[in-house]
């Protein structure tokens, strides 16, 4: 169970991974060509550039528009074990003829104004089902007299069968869970800033064994986010409702509440997590820093600037996981104060300084209170800053560089020249090609099914870049940043070849 929903974490990433540019678009061209920002900067005021930010606005919003079926898309490529185009095709024909079977129920069996939006849900379960019949049917052989409809493109034929049954059930089974929905989520509005609290808490806990992505979607796509009307549309989700007002040119005030699932982070990893890389920094001994030195300062800046906050935080969960327990209370309270002071700030994947840049400084004052962040942020560095110097020094954490032995270099049999050769000493670390059942990568993750862990030599793999190397059942992960995402098509290539 917990590999599976690791797996739909992972094929999650893929359709997220598009949101950071589409967010740049539509936060760019709607910030810079509303009419206040035209009054308050006259250089805007040109037909050839207001031209091009309405446009980055229309392309930014079209594919927040088209989120659920891109979602679909993702999810099949995802989950597929081979072929993923042919996946990612079936996909998006099965969620187009899902939508429309709905439609046309609807229009038969309805009342008029009757609607129905399965969101995030809808497309999990159509990613889903389409990559199942993939990996099952993909090299079906049929009759010689339907032999041209055999294989691969048999595919997006019985995913399509599949949507019709699977529209009609929904047809029947959704009003009622989207009434549940509903209310969980009026529920949770009720709970006011402690339900805020324990959303970003255990976002947070979740986050350790990379299972954040199997919550977050939830508030961010479907009614457990709150439900608005925008433009005269309804719209469900809270960054769907955000980027729907985000793109309305008449919209005035504060941004949605639902903003409360992003405000948070911007506090704990903009100034908090940085501050415990200072902290860490100056905890180990004088003369190990210099070695040192660079891990912690790339690892706040990265949290800082992008949101990302793996490389940072391995560094002391698996030596001191009761320090990320504490780590994730204090984001959920980061949570809690950024709902108390009404901060409105959106976000397209994080909350690094890019999209406090977007989503709130050119957004307005008017609409996120963003410089009440400032003042907030700097007290959330120096709790951090204490909280992590104290646990530090008094408890004795074996954070890197604390010990005089975790700067000794591990031999390598021969030295990696190229990606290609990175890979291929990876292989060999997890206990070569026999050993591996899957590779995938998330945004800093590398994740590896493997047979049998005992043979894995991580120690190897820390070598190679690593951050971080655990066992998370049935698997290992390695945190490698940004370039975790080129090892795993490197490894999958080599696999494939070999």
């Amino acid at each position: 169970m917990f590999k599976n929903f690791s797996r739909l974490g992972r094929a999650f990433m893929l359709p997220i991974a598009i949101l950071p540019v589409a967010g740049l678009l539509l936060g760019l061209g709607g910030a810079l060509s509303n009419d206040s920002a035209v009054k308050a900067y006259p250089f805007l005021d040109q037909a050839w550039l207001q031209t091009i930010l309405k446009m980055m606005n229309f392309a930014g919003n079209a594919v927040f528009t088209n989120l659920a079926l891109i979602f679909a898309i993702g999810i099949a490529i995802g989950l597929a074990k081979g072929d993923k185009g042919t996946a990612g095709l079936a996909g998006g024909v099965a969620y187009l003829v899902y939508t429309a079977t709905i439609s046309g129920l609807l229009q038969m069996f309805s009342a008029k104004n009757a609607t129905i939006d399965t969101g995030v849900v809808g497309s999990i379960v159509i990613g889903g089902t389409v990559a199942y019949l993939h990996n099952r049917y993909r090299k079906i052989e049929l009759p010689q007299f339907l032999g041209f409809f055999g294989g691969s493109r048999f595919i997006p034929i019985v995913s399509s069968l599949a949507a019709i049954i699977i529209a009609g059930i929904f047809y029947i089974i959704w009003p009622p869970i989207q009434g549940v929905l509903k209310v969980t989520g009026e529920e949770i509005a009720h709970m006011g800033s402690f339900g805020t609290f324990l959303y970003g808490f255990l976002l947070r806990l979740t986050g350790a064994v990379g299972l954040h992505h199997t919550i977050y979607p939830l508030f961010w796509y479907t009614s457990l986010g709150g439900t608005e009307v925008v433009a005269g549309h309804t719209i469900s989700g809270a960054q769907n409702i955000f980027f729907a007002q985000l793109a309305d040119p008449n919209h005035t005030g504060l941004f949605t509440y639902g903003t409360r699932f992003f405000a948070g982070r911007f506090a704990t990893m903009m100034f908090g997590l940085p501050a415990a890389a200072l902290a860490m920094y100056h905890a180990i001994p004088k003369g190990n820093r210099k070695a040192n030195g660079g891990l912690y300062f790339s690892g706040g800046l990265t949290s800082f600037l992008t949101g990302i906050t793996e490389p940072l935080e391995y560094t002391f969960l698996f030596v001191a996981p009761w320090l990320y327990v504490i780590h994730a209370f204090l984001d959920g309270l980061s949570f809690f104060f950024a709902d108390i002071l009404n901060i409105r700030i959106g976000n397209s994947f994080s909350g690094g300084f890019i999209d406090f840049l977007l989503f709130g400084i050119l957004q307005g004052e008017d609409k996120t209170n963003w410089m009440k962040l400032i003042p907030f942020g700097i007290a959330w560095a120096i709790v951090y800053y204490v909280v992590f110097s104290f646990c530090i020094r008094k408890f004795k954490v074996a954070i890197p560089g604390m010990e005089s032995e975790d700067s000794e270099e591990i031999e390598l049999t021969e030295e990696p020249s190229s990606l290609n050769e990175e890979a291929k000493i990876i292989i060999s670390a997890l206990g070569g090609k026999e050993n591996i059942e899957s590779v995938e990568a998330c945004a800093t993750r590398l994740r590896v099914a493997i047979s049998d862990s005992k043979i894995v030599n991580k120690n190897t793999i820390k070598k190679l870049g690593a951050t971080a190397v655990f066992e998370v059942n049935g698997g290992i992960q390695a945190v490698f940043g940004g370039k975790a995402d080129l090892l795993s098509q490197e490894i999958n290539q080599i696999l494939g070849q070999e």
